[in-house]
C-alpha cells in the first residue's frame, strides 16, 4: 500500500480467535462486562471508548475476515448472534461495529488483492472502520452529494456526512463518494487525515452513545490504492446488503432480549399485583405469565428465523448466484421484520406489566423503548425486501 496509507499502521494487539465457539464465548464475557455500565452510559451519554478498545483487543472485529487472509470467516448466523449478545448488554455498542462488518463485506466483494491483504490485516490487528456514508438534503437515503475527483496520483474528496455511526471510535474513516461518472466509490482514510472533521452532534433520544455524528470532508486526499469501486458490488449478485441488514436484525433481537429480561426481573421482584387479581405476587398473575410467555415464544421464533437467514447468506457467499442472493435477501428481510416488531413490543410490554413505578427516571428503563424505536427506524419494515443494500 502507499506511504500515506501506511502512516496508519498500528502495532498488532488483537487476540486471534480460533473458532465460532470461542467467538461466542468472548462475546458473552464482554457482554457481562459491558452490561453493568450500560444504563449509566445512556443516562449520561458517556461514550464507550474503553469498551470499544476492549472489543478491538478481543478479536471479535475480525471474525468475518476470510480464511485465506488469516481470519475464521464465521457463519453469518454466528455474526448475528454475536451482535445480539453485545446488544442485549448495550445496544449502542452492539450497533457500532455494524458498518465495520459491512465495510469488510464490501471489501471481500470489490477490493483488489492488495487492498484485501492490507485492510483485512488491519482488521485482524484490531483496527476499527467507521462509515461516512449517509447524507441529509438528498432526494433519498441512497443519493449522495459527496464527490471524489482525481488529483495527481490520488484523489480529493469533498462532502458532508450525517449518521456516521461509530466514526468517533474509528481508526479508519471509510468514505462513500460519487466519481465523475456518478459511480459509488468507497475510500479508506486514516482518521487523522487532513481535511477530516468529525463532529459529535448526534442527539437522537435513543442509541445515544453510538457516536453517530457528522463527518465533514474538505479536500481529503486519498491515494489511488485506497479507493474501492463499491458500485461493482451492486452490478452483480452479492451479499453486501444482506450482511449489513442481518447485523441490524441482531441489534434489534438484543434490544428485545434486554427488555424481556428487565420485564421478568421487575415483575418478579418489584411489581405489585393488580387489585382483584386474586394473587399475592404480580409474577403469579396468569395473564402476566401468559403475556411474558408470548414474548418469549416470539423471541425464540425470531432467533430461529435469524439463524436460518444467516445460513442463507452463508450459502450465497459460498455459491454466489442470483437465486442464492435473492434467497438470502428475502430470509434476512423476514428476520428483520420479526426482530423489529419484537423489539418494540418487548419494550412496550415492560411498562405494561411493570406498572407506573417502572417509569421513574432514575431506573432508566425507558432506554430500551428509546433504543428500539430509534434503531428500528434505520430501514422501514415495509421496505425490507428492497432495502437490503442500504446501511446508515
Amino acid at each position: 500500500m502507499s506511504s500515506v496509507t501506511r502512516l496508519a499502521d498500528r502495532q498488532e494487539t488483537a487476540h486471534r480467535i480460533a473458532s465460532e465457539d470461542e467467538a461466542l464465548a468472548i462475546a458473552r464475557t464482554l457482554a457481562a462486562e459491558f452490561e453493568g455500565g450500560a444504563s449509566r452510559r445512556d443516562y449520561e451519554r458517556a461514550l464507550p471508548f474503553e469498551e470499544l478498545d476492549r472489543l478491538s483487543a478481543s478479536g471479535l472485529l475480525a471474525i468475518t475476515v476470510p480464511a485465506e487472509y488469516g481470519g475464521i470467516d464465521v457463519s453469518n448466523a454466528v455474526l448475528a448472534e454475536v451482535t445480539a449478545i453485545l446488544s442485549e448488554a448495550d445496544s449502542s455498542i452492539g450497533q457500532i461495529p455494524q458498518n465495520h462488518f459491512y465495510i469488510l463485506e464490501a471489501l471481500r466483494h470489490d477490493g483488489n488483492e492488495t487492498q484485501k491483504r492490507f485492510y483485512f490485516g488491519r482488521a485482524l490487528a484490531g483496527d476499527r472502520f467507521g462509515n461516512a456514508l449517509s447524507e441529509v438534503g438528498t432526494k433519498t437515503v441512497g443519493d449522495y452529494n459527496t464527490r471524489i475527483a482525481p488529483d495527481g496520483a490520488g484523489f480529493r474528496i469533498n462532502g458532508r456526512k450525517f449518521y456516521s455511526t461509530g466514526v468517533l471510535f474509528a481508526h479508519w474513516v471509510t468514505i462513500f463518494a460519487l466519481d465523475g461518472e456518478d459511480r459509488l466509490t468507497m475510500s479508506f482514510a486514516p482518521r487523522e487525515t487532513d481535511g477530516i472533521e468529525i463532529v459529535d452532534d448526534w442527539d437522537g433520544f435513543g442509541q445515544r452513545t453510538t457516536g453517530s455524528g457528522t463527518t465533514i470532508l474538505r479536500d481529503v486526499y486519498v491515494p489511488a490504492d485506497a479507493v474501492v469501486q463499491h458500485h461493482k458490488g451492486f452490478e452483480r449478485p452479492g451479499t453486501i446488503g444482506s450482511v449489513g441488514q442481518i447485523i441490524h436484525a441482531g441489534v434489534d433481537l438484543g434490544i428485545a432480549r434486554a427488555a424481556l429480561k428487565e420485564t421478568i426481573g421487575y415483575v418478579r421482584d418489584k411489581a405489585r399485583p393488580w387489585t382483584g387479581s386474586g394473587v399475592e405476587r404480580a409474577a403469579d398473575d396468569p395473564l402476566t405469565v401468559a403475556r411474558i410467555g408470548e414474548l418469549a415464544i416470539r423471541a425464540e421464533a425470531a432467533e430461529a428465523t435469524l439463524e436460518r437467514a444467516g445460513r442463507k447468506v452463508d450459502q450465497a457467499q459460498v455459491n454466489l448466484n442470483s437465486e442464492n442472493a435473492v434467497a438470502a435477501t428475502l430470509a434476512v428481510a423476514a428476520a428483520k421484520v420479526l426482530t423489529t416488531e419484537l423489539a418494540i413490543d418487548a419494550a412496550n410490554v415492560l411498562f405494561e406489566l411493570a406498572g407506573t413505578s417502572a417509569t421513574k427516571r432514575g431506573l432508566n428503563l425507558e432506554r430500551h423503548w428509546r433504543n428500539a424505536r430509534t434503531h428500528t427506524l434505520h430501514d422501514p419494515v415495509r421496505g425490507s425486501t428492497t432495502s437490503s443494500a442500504t446501511i446508515t
